[in-house]
């Protein structure tokens, strides 16, 4: 996950070959609050240096960049609030149409993670309760049902702990859809746990910014997991 208001130029460009060189799937670039316009750069940048594609993760209808490769278009099902269920979404829609990006129509799940997050707070929204597989089983179910692509299951940016294995497994239970699942994941043995649980895809952002070195083993463990699979 990449945030446009933390990176910085020269960091950046070494993070864009090590993410080459541990075979990183893809960019989600974006969040909750962007305050710098460089939407356009940051894109130009990752198809500079990699063939990784550029997925944008949007906080609100202004953080299109027809550039980037694809959007999830997440309907935040986990909360009440219209304008991110499709509030947001009709305001995109013709922009999105001309767009040349691929949708990726999402059910954007958000779980307490025993801190406030940006996205609660800009979102006007009550996360699922952490001990509740049975909420975010149901809540996916629904998601399925009006026919979301992918059901991304967050904790957040900066979160004191990531979705419980529990409530992954739960989820993946009663769904067909790819699970995506960050927030929190900022070891090697929480990716695991969550691979283990039944997510299909990990994100990580935070984790990686403060401990760089983290890249490469993520990258080791997820290699390894996916080759088990085989």
């Amino acid at each position: 996950m990449l945030d446009p208001d933390k990176i910085e130029q020269d960091a950046f460009k070494d993070l864009l070959a090590r993410s080459v060189e541990n075979r990183v799937d893809f960019f989600l670039v974006g969040g909750s609050l962007v305050t710098n316009f460089i939407l356009h750069e940051v894109v130009e940048t990752i198809r500079e240096h990699t063939n990784i594609p550029t997925i944008l993760f949007p906080g609100n209808s202004m953080h299109i960049e027809p550039s980037a490769d694809a959007i999830l278009l997440l309907s935040l099902i986990s909360g009440r609030n219209p304008e991110f269920l499709i509030g947001q979404h009709v305001i995109a829609a013709p922009l999105l149409k001309n767009s040349g990006l691929e949708i990726m129509p999402t059910g954007y799940m958000l779980v307490d993670s025993g801190t406030q997050t940006t996205v609660s707070y800009i979102s006007n929204t009550t996360p699922l309760p952490y001990d509740k597989p049975s909420v975010a089983a149901c809540t996916a179910m629904a998601g399925e049902m009006l026919g979301l692509k992918l059901i991304y299951m967050d904790a957040g940016s900066g979160a004191k702990r990531p979705v419980s294995p529990a409530m992954i497994a739960a989820v993946r239970q009663c769904v067909e859809t790819p699970i995506i699942v960050g927030g929190g994941i900022n070891t090697v043995e929480k990716a695991q746990v969550a691979l283990q649980a039944g997510a299909d895809v990990i994100v990580v952002g935070n984790g990686i910014e403060k401990n760089p070195e983290l890249l490469p083993e993520l990258a080791a463990a997820v290699h390894a997991f996916n080759q088990q699979l085989v």
